[in-house]
């Protein structure tokens, strides 16, 4: 019976029960659990309730020689408590004394080796989750390369593989200052950051302390057009292809590929064909990692609402509704006509074959990990011809990040607006220019939008710190610009493919297949 449910309505199904499931064992935010050394056993404590909790370190010196007096939580900083004692080196830990006052008592607990959570139910099935991610990463990488290999070598003449590969990146670069336009217009329109209260920025902005590390990440990164550039040819292949460099897989794959265009043909024909052999394996690998979507889905969604919650939405409502109605736009109506006028296929259609890789985006919160999924959504059920397929998606899966970048103008403009600051038309332009460019660069991996979100702060000089205030709602958010960011790529394809692109009878597939 439930083999005969269609995979995208499978995926459907597991994300609601999923949030259900979320929800009703969701953690306690009243609640730590402190592990810490007497007599040189590990003694569990339960803390509920608690008014304050400090950290002294009496008279230790931090590495500028200065004294390291307190530092004070109230009862709604779990997650601050937590991230805070994992941030501590182990001579800080040594030196730790925590006092713990509650309604009832006040004590303090000294040798903590530990400070966490209680697990909840959902948090137990979250291995299955990550299962899952890992399942469809580990294939991310030799696909592309297999990919782009043989398309670029399949597109024979090498006039074929600059006209596409042009118009695939101005493709590609045109969604993505659309989607900044759109995320920027709505934002100053709506003005989401001065429908915000002074007690909420101050709640929010108490978790400064975990933005540091992104902040000092994004500062290491430098946004230079000439270095940039340069970077993007790898010194070593099997290098880039260990530490996951997309950009440097795309440029040697699609080096390699063209190279095989220019050999005897004889002796290029038995290496196409490795790879394109090596491309069917991965894709049948997909078919079997599939099976275990619908369980897959179900352990990550429910493990992020437990943990997340649906209390920061209330405060960051109008934050969040600026940016999935930015979203929405931009995939139904930037998409819809790209598919429709220069692709020459029906919205419907198109959205409807897509439902198992926009599912998948959403509960992985990465394009490189769902680029197998939209692979057999496009091809299998849009009848996209591999020609095009193989060479746009991977590109697609690396430099487009419409949703990406929709996300960071309008957080951009929130924050600027929470700090009272009135960017003027030349700040804005800013913007949209250094938003392009990182979107170029950002990896398709959950999070990184992030650290590229500082950069564009950087570059309008809005403080850094402001994105203390949207930490809580990143997740989720990050799970459906991903959605964006997965049908765009398919979109872009569609479009260069066009209709002889595609075979004769992608219509039956796309509208009665799954």
């Amino acid at each position: 019976m439930f083999k005969k449910i269609p995979l995208h309505l499978q995926i459907v199904i597991a994300l609601i029960l999923g949030t259900i499931f979320g929800i009703f064992f969701a953690n306690n935010e009243k609640l730590l659990v402190i592990e810490y050394l007497k007599n040189g056993k590990t003694i569990t404590k339960s803390v509920e309730n608690w008014k304050n909790i400090t950290f002294d370190f009496g008279d230790l010196e931090n590495v500028n020689s200065e004294k390291i007096n307190i530092k004070e939580f109230n009862s709604k900083s779990q997650n601050k408590i937590i991230k805070y004692f994992a941030s501590l080196e182990t001579e800080q830990k040594q030196k730790l004394r925590l006092s713990i006052i509650t309604n009832s008592t006040a004590y303090q607990l000294v040798e903590v080796v530990a400070i966490k959570k209680k697990k909840t139910l959902p948090n137990y099935f979250a291995p299955i989750g990550n299962i899952f991610i890992r399942l469809l990463s580990f294939i991310s990488i030799p696909l592309v390369l297999a990919s782009l290999i043989v398309g670029a070598a399949s597109l024979d003449d090498i006039k074929k593989i600059g006209k596409i590969g042009g118009r695939t990146f101005v493709f590609f670069m045109f969604t993505t200052l659309i989607a900044i336009i759109i995320g920027l217009g709505l934002a100053n329109l709506i003005q989401p950051g001065n429908r915000f209260s002074g007690d909420a920025k101050s709640q929010l902005l108490s978790n400064v302390d975990n933005v540091s590390s992104k902040i000092t990440a994004a500062k290491e990164m430098n946004i230079d057009l000439v270095d940039f550039v340069v970077n993007i040819i790898p010194k070593n292949p099997l290098s880039a292809m260990t530490s996951g460099d997309m950009l440097q897989i795309v440029f040697f794959a699609v080096m390699f590929g063209i190279t095989l265009t220019m050999i005897d043909k004889k002796v290029a024909k038995p290496v196409i064909d490795f790879f394109d052999g090596m491309s069917q394996t991965m894709i049948k690998m997909i078919d079997i990692i599939m099976l275990i979507a619908p369980f897959g889905v179900f352990a990550l969604i429910s493990n992020t609402i437990s943990d997340f919650g649906f209390d920061i939405l209330q405060t960051l409502i109008w934050y969040c509704f600026v940016v999935v109605l930015g979203l929405f736009l931009h995939t139904v109506i930037v998409y819809g006509a790209l598919v429709k006028f220069w692709g020459k296929m029906s919205p419907w259609v198109f959205f409807k074959a897509m439902r198992t890789a926009q599912a998948v985006g959403f509960s992985s919160s990465s394009s490189a990990a769902t680029l197998p999924v939209t692979f057999d959504c496009v091809e299998n059920k849009l009848g996209v011809k591999k020609d095009f397929s193989s060479f746009v998606l991977p590109l697609g899966a690396t430099i487009n990040m419409d949703g990406t970048a929709l996300y960071q103008g309008v957080a951009t403009i929130f924050i600027a607006q929470v700090y009272g600051m009135d960017l003027n038309f030349a700040q804005q332009i800013t913007i949209v220019l250094t938003a392009v460019l990182a979107s170029i660069g950002t990896a398709p991996v959950p999070g990184v939008g992030l650290i590229m979100l500082v950069m564009i702060l950087q570059s309008v000089n809005v403080p850094a710190e402001g994105i203390a205030l949207i930490l809580g709602v990143d997740r989720i958010l990050d799970m459906l610009r991903t959605i964006t960011n997965v049908t765009g790529d398919a979109a872009v394809t569609v479009a260069i493919a066009g209709p002889e692109g595609r075979d004769d009878n992608f219509h039956h597939k796309a509208v009665f297949e799954g």
